[in-house]
């Protein structure tokens, strides 16, 4: 079950939120997805400081699929610069069975 991660990705709407989440499910690169926000995200961006609303989506996958996921989301986002973090976590192995199930 080591090999469970979240994938913490920041957008810009709702709905680029969702769209990356359909099309990440869509191909089994994610079993699951859950979108968080708005948020406020706070961060230097060409020499000022930023202060805008997010939404988080995280993406419930595995470590083997990271990179095709990575790529995906970085095709389609459209920040110039995309928040794209692996996290490694551990879960039930009812539900690890169950998101593998899901998956490519």
């Amino acid at each position: 079950m080591d090999d469970f991660i979240f994938i913490y990705i920041t957008n810009p709407t709702k709905a680029e939120a969702r769209t990356i989440a359909k099309h990440l499910l869509k191909k089994k690169l994610i079993a699951c997805a859950n979108i968080h926000g708005p948020v406020n995200s706070l961060y230097p961006w060409k020499g000022k400081l930023a202060d805008e609303g997010e939404y988080i989506l995280i993406a419930k996958t595995v470590k083997g699929l990271w990179e095709r996921v990575r790529r995906a989301v970085e095709k389609i986002h459209s920040y110039s610069v995309p928040c794209i973090v692996r996290i490694s976590v551990s879960s039930n192995r009812k539900y690890f069975k169950w998101l593998k199930s899901e998956l490519k």
